[in-house]
């Protein structure tokens, strides 16, 4: 694996400083009876100190993630139907204030979060390239073009719809390699006034809880507000507001408007000072980072070969893309974990990425409950203890691995 490669937003140099090595796409859960080779690539993370964004080595090619049979539904969850419900009342009351205001979606998946703005009668467009969510989202009275945002199609929707009072994007835009393009794009179809909003994981969070399966393959970026606040400036943006948010394991909300045309609030020059004092990129964090990494997944496999020494019946709970990360990573394969159980029936029946754990629906897992389950949908661990008390009561105990390896 190459020690250095391109910044794909500055051109300066990234220096590795995790590797993962080989991995499988983390949503290519596969037929048993599949007998055609495993596509894997090379998982190593870096960082730039040109512009300090942290970013994978190797990036994927984005029709080998994003296709029609991508098996994520942001409905799966009520925790994140409650968040996009209250993300597109913000958006509405804030940003769409005109007379004939105009909404865009990057990634819309199901159409969670456009729902809500469809049913305010309120003109939107989800963008969404994954044929079988995007079918769901229209089905809720939610309109969609399936295709990638680029500066291609964003002036093709200028010519169409007009311009865009707010773009709006969900754990996509740490997707996409080719941000220059996105924001070209996104410079031609706002208004002069108007903001791009994107939500995704925060490095400083990863950083802190050592949660390294944030890393896979769709996760192309890791940002911090010093990185986008930089990004934004080379595109002609500032970044104008920035809001922590429990999702997904711990996220960021930036804003950000054309250069001069909002005040930038205190909130963001408070997250500049604390990242400066954390110096979440320094050299010393990222190989502090990599040391905990390392030793979590030997603890990790640790306490699961031990367990399965004793004779004892141990299950992964979620088969996240995440996930993928820590099984391979650390070799976790049926030996160590009988099945995993996950509520989309689109996984159910196939195997893991890779690790070929055997993938069962919900009803297994409460058919007889296991002694232990590895909790791999950690990021939703406050929902799955709230509605998995039977488990509880019949003695299982639940195996974490963020921020440290715990049974509980």
């Amino acid at each position: 694996m190459t020690e250095t490669s391109t910044c794909r937003i500055c051109e300066g140099t990234v220096r590795r400083f995790v590797d993962f090595g080989e991995q499988p796409l983390s949503d290519a859960f596969r037929d048993p009876s599949d007998e055609t080779e495993e596509f894997f690539y090379g998982l190593a993370v870096g960082h730039c100190s040109g512009c300090d964004m942290v970013q994978l080595m190797e990036a994927v090619p984005r029709e080998r993630m994003f296709h029609e049979g991508y098996p994520y539904y942001s409905s799966g969850s009520t925790v994140m139907r409650s968040h996009f419900q209250t993300t597109a009342a913000r958006l509405i009351s804030e940003y769409a204030t005109g007379e004939d205001p105009f909404i865009v979606e990057l990634g819309s998946n199901d159409g969670v979060m456009l729902e809500s703005v469809a049913r305010a009668g309120i003109r939107h467009l989800g963008m969404e390239p994954s044929a079988s969510v995007a079918e769901v989202a229209r089905s809720k009275g939610v309109r969609v073009r399936e295709a990638f945002f680029e500066k291609a199609t964003a002036l093709e929707i200028l010519e169409q719809d007009g311009p865009a009072d707010v773009v709006y994007a969900a754990n996509t835009f740490c997707h996409i390699p080719y941000v220059d393009s996105v924001l070209a794009g996104l410079g031609e179809l706002l208004v002069p006034e108007g903001v791009f909003v994107f939500e995704d994981p925060y490095f400083g969070d990863v950083i802190e809880k050592a949660s390294f399966d944030q890393f896979y393959d769709e996760h192309f970026f890791l940002f911090t507000a010093t990185s986008v606040a930089g990004m934004a400036r080379r595109f002609g943006f500032s970044l104008v507001d920035v809001e922590r948010l429990p999702t997904h394991g711990g996220e960021l909300r930036y804003t950000l408007a054309r250069e001069g045309r909002r005040t930038p609030t205190l909130r963001v020059a408070r997250m500049l000072q604390e990242e400066a004092r954390r110096g979440l990129t320094s050299p010393a964090a990222l190989r502090a980072f990599a040391d905990r990494v390392r030793a979590n997944g030997d603890r990790l496999v640790g306490e699961l070969r031990a367990l399965r020494d004793q004779g004892k019946r141990v299950v992964g709970y979620g088969a996240t893309a995440k996930s993928a990360t820590v099984l391979n990573f650390c070799g976790i394969g049926p030996d160590l974990l009988e099945y995993v159980c996950d509520t989309t029936p689109d996984k159910q029946g196939r195997l893991t990425p890779g690790s070929h754990v055997p993938v069962v629906g919900h009803d297994r897992f409460t058919e007889a409950y296991p002694d232990y389950a590895l909790l791999l949908a950690w990021n939703h661990a406050d929902e799955i203890m709230a509605k998995e008390t039977g488990f509880r009561d019949a003695g299982g105990r639940w195996i974490h691995y963020v921020p440290e390896v715990r049974v509980v």
